[in-house]
């Protein structure tokens, strides 16, 4: 599961830390000595100017990690020698932005992270991009090749202007670089240059607004405003405006000891090649993403005992936060304590007010030394974690999360359609406001989770039994799921008579997060270097590698479907917990109107909650749909036993086909609720769209990557194996009952019959295409899939005609005349 494995650390840390040493560990870095010697600095062509005639009286001064001025409208910084070659990161981030640019860039977000330092060559000042893609130790012979291979791009040109007074410094205008259309540094990305028809940067309307240095960072808040021909707002003015901050923050001069990735738990990671290695190939090293902890008593925390963080892991409350949902925020951020007593840390997690202006005048939400839970003022509805690391060790050094004000709306809607049988809080709108603030501070403690370094685990609740979802006492003891970093949010599967109190149905930290954060943050003290962790990584590994509880598997799986690995489910079995979903959605449908409406309001929280509904119900669909073609996916190293891929079993596959028969291709009428839509309109439902919506399963059940993964698994693994042909007969048996018995076919089964003969044309006829996502598609002509279809044609066929000389409905007679002409053109076209 390790990519790779570093034998000489030390001196690879020591590599990364630029300038530690005077040798550059990037490519083409010039040489101290070169530099001392080159002539006296000169403001490109105008004349040259001393220090004291550009820091007059009139200049403003900023003391911080540079020493910024500003001179009438032009701003300067005086790079010191000393941080000449120092890693810097780069953070472009949105602080203001028009209305309409997309709910996915609200103000906070950062548009881009690099990698930086300040060079000096002659009489300027390089701004240099460096990936940190590649390392070798300057020791070997190979970090030539590495310098040459991997040249860092030269982001920006500064003219020294003058020396500092005591000729340690120089001084740059860095007014263009800013106020300027710098494509590395602008909020505007290709895309979106395009779709607003951006023609030009107008530059009396960009400036300079502030440039603020503190001991570690420069910020530099700017407003760029672009001549657009076709604006996301206001389309007269032809216009985009955007207010950035741009934080130039100092690395570590000494890096924190990365730790080794592992697959089999679940961490954001970096990846680097050391071609330093002593092995046979580029290796590739994997480092997780995490905050510096640090015990304040060593000795202590070494005999096991809890301590404090040398330095707490600190989020600040967005002032625009609205106040009665501020002790949810605060309760979200500080749920991770309890994990993080598990890798030895109390009070590793906080949540903070900012300080008063009179407290701390210089505090600002923008400054990345502090992290910040943002509320954005925004239609989306969505919530989010990002994170700033270290490039060179995966060392976590900002996050600002951000919660969307419309999010509620998202809780509102899905805690109706998911519990509100059986959880009398959820039954009405607005939301129980209780149960409301419990939802929120749970998706804060997920964001938070992501920000800390936690990827999705969308496996982890497959590990609890169906039935015990549905125990009032296992519930409130172990909540829905073993992580809150599975997408399993609200508790579907209990029924009314469960007794569950409001809050056993909402997420929680669980288990896993335990796990995963002691693995991830647990210092080790034996430990002198990251390779010295692994044995113990591992076996902290293989402690629980027989419970299911603590495994891992990345969000969208290794190249196959695992149906226990899926969004918004639960339970260890999909078709049960899906059977409980269905039978709580048939009581929750024909109340939503009298749970929906008020005296004087309209319909339109009923049409928007009942198209939730009809979304829930496709997603209980999809989750027992991922269980045909399945296959199980545990990650394992080689000195574990077991497989890692083993097909779902046939039986359960079966069952999952005789669900999807038995709940979707015989139509689900119930849906349309007469109540509903005499009030709504039959647009989104009504028999065309619940008749698109049996044909769009079908499709997906008929799709050529789950038929190409039965074949796959009936030639390697067929003792379990679903064949392909007893696929396809289950599927033409379910669809085509009728013909059997010759009776009236009804509208829905007409609809969905002629679904089908489409379906099997397309496959017959076309190719699929590959994504980004699922990867290349089978190739049809070489498959077994076309001549089964061919097959299963052929047969339909002979059994339409004998069942249309059997029918005597007038409609079904047609429907059936029909089908034989569009299944003759298929198989006509095929022989041509």
């Amino acid at each position: 599961m390790r990519k790779s494995v570093a034998p000489i650390v030390s001196a690879l840390l020591m590599l990364l830390v630029a300038g530690c040493s005077g040798a550059p560990a990037g490519p083409n870095a010039p040489s101290p000595a070169r530099d001392q010697a080159r002539p006296a600095p000169r403001g490109g062509d105008s004349p040259e100017r001393s220090y004291a005639e550009i820091v007059d009286s009139t200049a403003a001064s900023d003391e911080g990690l540079f020493i910024v001025h500003k001179n009438d409208d032009d701003y300067f910084f005086e790079v010191p020698d000393s941080l000449l070659r120092r890693d810097m990161l780069l953070i472009s981030r949105v602080s203001g932005v028009q209305a309409g640019m997309g709910g996915f860039l609200p103000a906070g977000a950062a548009v881009n992270r690099q990698m930086v330092r300040f060079e000096r060559t002659g009489d300027r000042i390089l701004l240099r991009k460096y990936s940190g893609e590649a390392v070798a130790d300057d020791s070997l012979a190979i970090s030539q090749s590495v310098r040459s291979n991997y040249l860092a791009p030269i982001l920006a040109s500064f003219d020294i202007e003058a020396r500092g007074p005591s000729d340690t410094s120089s001084l740059i205008d860095v007014t263009d670089f800013y106020q300027g259309d710098t494509p590395s540094i602008s909020g505007l990305r290709p895309a979106q240059r395009r779709e607003y028809q951006v023609r030009r940067l107008d530059a009396p309307r960009s400036f300079i607004g502030s440039v603020r240095s503190y001991p570690l960072n420069v910020n530099v808040r700017h407003t760029l405003t672009y001549d657009a021909g076709a604006p996301p707002s206001d389309e007269q003015a032809n216009t985009i405006s955007m207010e950035m901050n741009q934080s130039l923050v100092l690395l570590p001069k000494e890096p924190m000891r990365a730790r080794h990735a592992d697959d089999r738990v679940g961490y954001f990671s970096i990846d680097r090649i050391n071609y330093g290695l002593d092995e046979q190939m580029a290796e590739t090293e994997t480092f997780i993403r995490r905050w510096r902890l640090e015990p304040s008593d060593p000795t202590a925390y070494a005999r096991g005992e809890l301590v404090e963080p040398v330095t707490p892991i600190t989020w600040y409350i967005d002032p625009a936060t609205p106040e009665r949902w501020r002790g949810a925020v605060r309760r979200g951020v500080e749920n991770w304590n309890s994990a993080f007593e598990a890798a030895g840390f109390r009070n590793a997690v906080r949540a903070l007010d900012p300080p008063s202006r009179a407290e701390d005048p210089d505090w600002d939400p923008e400054d990345v030394r502090y992290s910040v839970v943002r509320w954005s003022a925004s239609m989306t509805r969505n919530a989010q974690g990002p994170s700033t690391s270290d490039p060179r060790t995966g060392e976590i050094i900002e996050s600002d999360i951000v919660w969307y004000h419309n999010h509620m709306r998202s809780y509102r809607n899905w805690m109706m359609v998911q519990t509100g049988a059986a959880n009398p809080g959820a039954r009405s709108l607005p939301i129980d406001n209780a149960l409301m603030e419990e939802a929120m501070e749970q998706v804060i403690t997920h964001e938070i989770g992501h920000a800390i370094g936690l990827p999705h685990n969308m496996v982890a609740s497959s590990s609890f039994p169906v039935d015990s979802l549905r125990s009032q006492s296992f519930a409130s003891r172990m909540g829905v799921a073993p992580t809150i970093m599975d997408y399993a949010r609200q508790n579907y599967i209990a029924q009314p008579e469960d007794g569950l109190r409001p809050e056993d149905f909402l997420r929680r930290i669980g288990p896993y997060d335990d796990f995963s954060v002691s693995w991830g943050y647990r210092v080790i003290p034996d430990a002198a270097s990251p390779d010295e962790e692994l044995a113990t990584l591992d076996r902290w590994i293989e402690e629980r590698a027989g419970d299911r509880m603590y495994k891992f598997l990345p969000q969208g799986g290794l190249g196959v479907t695992d149906p226990r690995a899926q969004t918004e489910d639960m339970g260890d079995d999909p078709v049960r917990a899906s059977d409980f979903g269905m039978a709580n959605l048939k009581r929750i449908v024909p109340n939503l109107v009298a749970w929906t409406t008020s005296p004087g309001e309209d319909y339109a929280d009923l049409e928007e909650i009942y198209g939730e509904a009809l979304g829930q119900w496709n997603r209980y669909v999809g989750h027992v749909l991922t269980v045909v073609g399945g296959v199980y996916v545990d990650l394992k190293t080689s000195d574990q036993e077991g497989v890692v891929y083993d097909v779902v079993p046939r039986d359960r596959q079966k069952t999952a086909m005789g669900w999807l028969a038995r709940e979707v291709f015989e139509a689900p009428v119930w849906l349309n609720d007469p109540d509903i839509l005499s009030r709504i309109g039959p647009t989104t439902g009504g028999l065309r769209a619940l008749q698109g919506r049996q044909a769009g399963v079908l499709n997906r059940l008929l799709d050529p990557r789950r038929m190409d993964v039965l074949s796959e698994m009936e030639a390697t693994q067929p003792a379990g194996a679903y064949p392909l042909i007893e696929f396809l007969d289950d599927v033409r048996g379910a669809v085509w009952g009728e013909l059997s018995s010759a009776s009236a076919i009804n509208g829905y089964r007409r609809a969905l019959q002629r679904a089908y003969v489409d379906r099997m044309a397309t496959l017959m006829t076309e190719q699929p295409a590959g994504n980004n996502f699922q990867g290349p598609a089978p190739n049809m002509s070489r498959s077994d899939v076309r001549p089964l279809i061919r097959a299963q044609l052929v047969g339909l066929r002979t059994e339409i005609e004998a069942a249309s000389r059997r029918v005597s409905h007038r409609v079904t007679e047609a429907h059936l005349e029909d089908l034989l002409t569009r299944i003759d053109a298929v198989l006509d076209a095929q022989e041509g």
